[in-house]
């Protein structure tokens, strides 16, 4: 049980609402869930409105979408009142490392207009996410998590001649024995793409015991088990065995030039059903979607760890009655159904305890659909959720990181099949992440 110490339940919660559907009011919104007119979000705003908010006198107004990066920079740019930035919303998606440079006194104290017992109801790792001094200032709307994509019909011709099987894949060391194997059997190709190389690093660090390898926001190079996690992918990238995606793997899977990559569970919206090869044959890519590898440690196998990623929905600090009608929309937004009806579309986790246990009866439009949440299924049920870095400076620096890797990937690998110590190569890769990633000390 979560338990938050906050101030008693406002007028929200104890029946005394100030809202009259005769004089309604207004909220200004910033989201991230696609930028079309007819964006999943932009539905429900639709038929808030339409509903719930003409019964009690509130409009939800879209006035930006764009993706978290975007919104974030647009939030600190509003607040500090930059020319052209514009107004700050009343409500806004953001993460919790943005919220915390807006500062959560700046904020609503979602904790306010949620009872206890409604708080149990939710995924407690991703309430305790949203908590900054002691306020829930960013609360829960749906989730995401890294997974791991393959293309099945690529898969099977490789398990038919190689009698390597998916699940080689549940474990790190299976992962790069399989990879290294499909580099020898494919006459050259890489297995995987990954989208978030580092995450991947810092979760392998964690469950093998790295619980210090971050401090005051930079690694901690001087560490021995982010030394050795990190040795292991880079090994991999060296040898040919993965690469660092173009952008999203999503695209090299459809393409061909992988059978696998790493990416956002909401990465299912940007797939496609077919392959095409580069000498325009296509094929079904029959996809499966499996939980990414996890450590090999006994330590750790009963508990491994799973990447917790997302935004959650801000309200700016302003006047009682916009908090109140913030709180009634924040609660029709995460009903159990509505709310996995919303991720199902998405790719993204509910947060309700209901709602994942409705994934199993829920119907899903297409396999692949079915498979990505059979996956998330998994995930909740076997895995400690942990959030990782989030502020924009932290996702910058990494970005830089992965620009280097992939202007590096080529060559490195071209030195590699021409002799050179595939450990001095490695060292370049860690210099390159200690400078991008590393504390200045290190």
């Amino acid at each position: 049980m979560l338990l938050l110490i906050g101030q008693p339940l406002l007028s929200a919660c104890s029946g005394g609402s100030r809202l009259n559907p005769s004089d309604p009011v207004t909220l200004t919104f910033w989201h991230v869930y696609g930028e079309q007119v007819d964006s999943p979000m932009n539905l429900l705003v639709q038929q808030f409105n339409e509903t719930i908010g003409m019964k009690k006198g509130i409009v939800i107004n879209v006035t930006r979408m764009s993706n978290a990066s975007e919104i974030g920079e647009q939030l600190l740019a509003a607040q500090e009142g930059k020319p052209g930035a514009g107004t700050m919303p009343d409500l806004f998606l953001c993460y919790p490392g943005t919220a915390s440079l807006l500062g959560p006194e700046n904020l609503v104290d979602w904790s306010e207009f949620f009872s206890q017992d409604k708080l149990d109801s939710y995924v407690d790792a991703f309430v305790e996410e949203g908590i900054l001094q002691n306020r829930l200032c960013v609360f829960p709307v749906c989730k995401s998590t890294r997974l791991l994509y393959v293309n099945g019909t690529e898969f099977e011709r490789f398990q038919e001649d190689t009698g390597i099987t998916y699940s080689s894949l549940r474990t790190w060391d299976g992962f790069f024995r399989t990879a290294a194997k499909y580099r020898e059997w494919s006459k050259g190709k890489p297995f995987c793409a990954f989208d978030y190389l580092v995450q991947n690093v810092d979760l392998s660090a964690r469950e093998m015991g790295g619980t210090q390898i971050i401090k005051n926001g930079c690694y901690d190079c001087s560490d021995p088990v982010l030394r050795s996690s990190w040795k292991q992918f880079a090994d991999a990238l060296i040898r040919g065995d993965i690469i660092v995606s173009d952008l999203y793997a999503n695209t090299q899977m459809m393409t061909g030039e992988v059978p696998a990559g790493t990416g956002s569970s909401a990465a299912i919206l940007y797939f496609n059903d077919i392959v095409t090869y580069s000498d325009n044959t296509t094929e079904p890519m029959n996809l499966k979607v499996l939980p990414l590898p996890v450590s090999d440690r006994p330590e750790v196998a009963s508990a491994p760890l799973a990447p917790q990623t997302g935004c959650g929905i801000c309200a700016l600090k302003t006047d009682s009655l916009k908090a109140e009608a913030a709180s009634v929309f924040v609660h029709w937004l995460t009903e159990s159904e509505r709310n996995l009806d919303f991720a199902a579309k998405t790719g993204y986790f509910p947060v309700t305890e209901e709602a994942f246990q409705a994934i199993d009866s829920y119907r899903f439009q297409s396999p692949s659909y079915r498979s990505v949440y059979n996956a998330i299924r998994v995930v909740k049920n076997t895995c400690h959720f942990t959030p990782l870095p989030s502020d924009s400076g932290f996702i910058e620096k990494t970005n830089h990181l992965y620009d280097m890797l992939r202007s590096m990937q080529s060559s490195l690998n071209k030195r590699y099949l021409d002799g050179e110590d595939p450990d001095t190569l490695e060292l370049e890769t860690w210099e390159q992440f200690c400078s991008c990633l590393g504390s200045p000390e290190n």
